[in-house]
């Protein structure tokens, strides 16, 4: 095939397809060269053309780190450490393959590895160092790398020279990117040196022999000395030069005489010959010297004595060398301002601290009064001295025979510091102070019990405000070894008398509730506190100076109570199971403690909303004895908003099956039946008044008007006051029904005039009439005096039906007449005489009116009147009671006397503000 034609073919294809054909290729290939090429082309086009590509196709490429070849997996190497490199988003998801192919079993391989692991280490701090937020996959990296440290470590000790020395350059990389560069080297002193550097070229490598020999300088700077400082230099050279030359002379007079003495010598033999016997003379006189040297020296050294400081020295009073010292310690003291400008601050703070933590008494105090005379700008130096305090507690470093003896255990030296710089701290007015405790208790290497209890009385105060709060919060979550302990003042502090530290505290404790290792231990800690309330008394726990509760008091109150309830009831909206257990508790506390807990539940238990789940459960398995528990709870949830269909059918059922108390049914009512809710009329009316005037309230629709939730009821109004008139007299007492009538009729928003006619209507179409029909009438009456035409209306029906055989109903239908005289007397005479006659031997203050009202008749009209009714009221004897009479009809009315005629039935829509 032409290669033309091929790389025109290939141009023509995408990148993904050819980085999807190379790879096949490769992964099929059984030649390693060509796996090598492919791998190094798809490596060349994701890396430098393509990189959007690389998240696709990282993980093809990675699976040839597990290859058969060598150098094949030598070359994946690479490409993880380039794409670390360029990418390093991507090293979450090399760095594992990496640590696999650091500990590959062929060398070349692992030494490959170990050079990649130094580039990927870099590029990982710059990445991470350049974030501006860690992210999930830069701990997955970091945690990942943190490993290959681990390991390449212990490959120090390999065998392979190669493997040891790739390992030991890795971790010399590592040390120099992790550390801080050497502050005493700046631009400024290398610019100096490197002037040196340059100047010294110009020096010559030694001096000259004769000027270093001959040259002696002159400590003056007169002219003229100098000149015959030179002048003398200059014959003295002249004559050196003579004075050789005359040397050489002898010393070639000595060599002709030895060759006129030995002939057959040559005349370089004579001179070596000479210099033989010159070197030999030489080495006589310097062993002669050197032994001379050796006695003297040996005379003088038994003349000479040894000097002994301790001899010759007088030591100094005790008083004295202390009182020296805290003078030195007291110069650096003053000198801080010096140091700072020196560049010397931190060996100043060095110097003060080590000296603070290992000499006398009289030294701590005095850095202890400077660091508390400013603790907003000396708060550095106390921390330092913390830290030698704690260096020496945990020994990490050991005392110097400089040193005094230590007069206090190294824990009561670090605790008396620390407790000291929080008494200082708590001293401090103004905003710095929250500021510098936080910094203080966060940054301090070990918090002492003292300190905890010095921290949990400054939280504990009312006038501190909720920063020590928070710094408790904050010291939970960033002291992991003293968790437990800053929790437990937390939640101490969650059962505080003052509403402002409990709240607070209650707050910060539900925020770490929501840490997967604390939220068993807060669960724990407020169950306990719940239980406590099965007790007759309170315990003695909550009360104390940190409780806000100095006196120890025998009977619950509310105070006591929100203690152990708080935290509970506020977790209910985080774990909402732990109802469950409040209704166990509640079956066994007193009655005032249940009284409280009623009161207190009603916040936390709105957020848990009808439809929970939880909820619904505590209902249908309600434990014995906390029935009125959750009737609060259901009232609660159902004041401002229908109650759900689930909720309701759960009440029913557990009212139907084990609890028998209508109480249960009240929060559910208007989810209930028109029947049901009729049924349950008798046992309602019976409840307290007050618990009846909200039975009332909530089917009418008068408990929720501002809450704006439309209401809805089984039952209109009119349904439930012709409700109250049909109650069987044998499950409920006449009495009970009138108060319950009473309270109907106090509602006017509900009964307007409207529907009280729609009741009378109704009511008088009964068979037989209720009893307190009448009593109806007259209280409508009394409370719409309109409908005076209306009852009259009613009045006239009732003579039909013969109203006087029924007592109590006759008896309110003559005090009826009695009260709407004189419109009532068109009735009254309607009445048979029998029913009149004993109608006004009832109301006998009703003759006198009615017999003027008739006689003010025309004759016309009274030609209308039977004989036998006027008799009856002008007080004859009536005629024979037996005879059979003929109820009149109706008289005629005046126009103000004339009923209304109203056309009302039970369908009518319902008041304004109730439909």
């Amino acid at each position: 095939m032409d290669p033309r034609l091929h790389r025109r073919s290939e141009a023509e294809k995408g990148p993904s397809d050819l980085i999807v054909e190379w790879l096949n290729e490769a992964s099929i290939s059984i030649a390693e060269d060509i796996k090598i090429t492919n791998i190094c082309k798809v490596q060349e086009l994701l890396l430098n053309k393509e990189p959007h590509l690389l998240d696709s196709y990282l993980n093809d490429i990675l699976q040839f780190s597990v290859d058969r070849s060598s150098e094949v997996r030598k070359t994946i190497t690479g490409f993880i450490e380039e794409s670390g490199i360029k990418f390093p988003e991507v090293i979450p998801r090399t760095v594992q393959i990496l640590l696999r192919l650091a500990s590959d079993e062929t060398s070349v391989v692992a030494k490959r590895a170990l050079r990649a692991s130094g580039r990927i280490l870099r590029a990982a701090l710059k990445w991470i160092a350049s974030a501006t937020v860690v992210t999930t996959d830069m701990e997955l990296a970091w945690t990942q790398l943190s490993a290959l440290k681990v390991q390449i470590i212990n490959m120090i000790d390999s065998d392979n020279d190669g493997i040891r020395t790739q390992a030991v350059k890795f971790l010399e990389g590592v040390i120099l990117i992790q550390t801080y560069p050497d502050p005493d080297i700046n631009t400024f002193l290398l610019c100096i040196l490197f002037l040196k550097i340059c100047l010294l070229a110009w020096v010559p490598d030694t001096m000259t022999t004769i000027f270093q020999r001959e040259y002696q300088p002159t400590a003056t700077t007169d002219i003229n000395i100098q000149r015959q400082t030179i002048a003398k230099l200059l014959a003295t050279q002249i004559k050196q030069t003579k004075a050789k030359k005359n040397k050489r002379d002898k010393e070639e007079d000595a060599v002709m005489e030895d060759l006129i003495k030995n002939p057959t010598i040559s005349v370089a033999e004579a001179k070596r010959e000479r210099k033989r016997e010159k070197d030999r003379e030489k080495e006589k006189e310097a062993k002669a010297s050197l032994e001379a040297h050796e006695k003297s020296l040996a005379k003088a050294r038994n003349r000479m004595k040894a000097l002994k400081l301790v001899e010759v020295t007088k030591p100094l009073p005790k008083e004295i060398k202390e009182r020296m010292l805290l003078m030195a310690v007291n110069r650096i003291l003053l000198s801080e301002k010096t140091a700072v400008f020196g560049g010397v601050a931190t060996i100043r703070s060095k110097i003060l601290t080590t000296l603070a933590a290992t000499f006398n008494p009289y030294i701590k105090e005095a850095v202890l009064r400077y660091i508390t005379d400013d603790m907003r700008n000396r708060l550095d130096l106390a921390l330092g001295w913390l830290y030698e305090e704690y260096a020496l507690l945990q020994g990490f470093q050991r005392r110097t025979t400089l040193c005094t003896k230590p007069q206090e255990a190294p824990h009561q030296a670090y605790n008396f510091l620390l407790c000291t710089l929080v008494s200082a701290i708590d001293l401090i007015q103004g905003k710095d102070r929250d500021a510098l405790l936080s910094r203080l208790y966060l940054e301090a290497p070990l918090i002492t019990e003292d300190a905890v209890e010095a921290l949990k009385m400054v939280s504990s105060d009312e006038t501190r405000g909720l920063a020590p709060l928070q710094l408790l919060k904050e010291m939970v979550v960033r002291r992991p070894t003293k968790q437990l302990v800053f929790l437990n003042v937390l939640l101490c502090h969650t059962g505080h008398e003052n509403n402002t530290i409990r709240e607070a505290a209650i707050q910060l404790v539900c925020q770490l509730y929501s840490r997967a290792e604390l939220s068993k231990l807060i669960e724990e800690y407020a169950v306990l506190y719940l239980g406590f309330l099965r007790l007759h008394n309170p315990p003695e726990i909550v009360f104390g100076q940190d409780r806000g509760r100095p006196q120890i008091e025998s009977l619950w109150t509310e105070s006591t109570t929100r203690a152990c309830l708080g935290l509970y009831l506020a977790l209910l909206s985080e774990h909402q199971d732990l109802i469950h257990e409040l209704a166990r508790v509640y079956t066994s506390m007193g009655a005032d403690v249940k009284r409280i807990v009623l009161r207190l539940v009603e916040g936390p238990v709105r957020s848990l909303g009808m439809g929970s789940p939880q909820l619904l459960a505590l209902v249908e398995n309600c434990p014995k004895g906390s029935e009125t528990l959750v009737t609060r709870i259901i009232h609660i949830l159902t004041e401002t908003s229908a109650p759900s269909a689930e909720l309701v059918a759960r009440v029913r059922e557990l009212y139907q099956t084990r609890v028998s108390d209508v109480r249960f049914l009240i929060p559910v009512l208007n989810g209930l039946t028109k029947k049901e809710v009729i049924a349950a009329l008798p046992k309602l009316i019976k409840l307290n008044p007050i618990v009846v005037k909200e039975v009332f309230n909530r089917l009418l629709g008068t408990h929720n008007n501002d809450s704006g939730v439309p209401h809805t009821s089984p039952i209109t109004p009119a349904e439930l006051l012709i409700a109250l008139h049909s109650i069987d007299p044998s499950k409920a007492e006449l009495k009970t029904v009138i108060k319950a009538t009473s309270l109907c009729f106090a509602e006017k928003q509900a009964y307007t005039q409207e529907t009280v006619a729609v009741v009378m209507q109704h009511l008088m179409e009964m068979t037989p009439l209720p009893t307190l029909l009448m009593r109806t009438v007259i209280q409508s009456l009394a409370l719409y005096p309109r409908l005076s035409g209306f009852v009259m209306n009613i009045l006239q029906r009732l003579i039909l039906k013969q109203v006087w055989k029924q007592p109590k109903v006759w008896e309110g239908f003559v005090k009826c007449c009695e009260r709407t005289q004189p419109q009532s007397f068109a009735v009254i005479l309607q009445l048979p005489p029998a029913q009149l006659a004993e109608a006004l031997r009832m109301a006998s203050n009703l003759r006198a009116p009615l017999l003027a009202h008739v006689e003010a008749f025309a004759e016309n009209q009274k030609a209308h009147i039977p004989q036998s009714i006027m008799d009856v009221i002008q007080g004859k004897v009536p005629c024979d009671m037996l005879d059979e009479f003929d109820i009149a009809p109706r008289g005629d009315y005046s126009n103000d006397q004339k009923p209304d005629t109203m056309e009302i039935d039970l369908s009518e829509p319902a008041p304004p503000g109730l439909d």
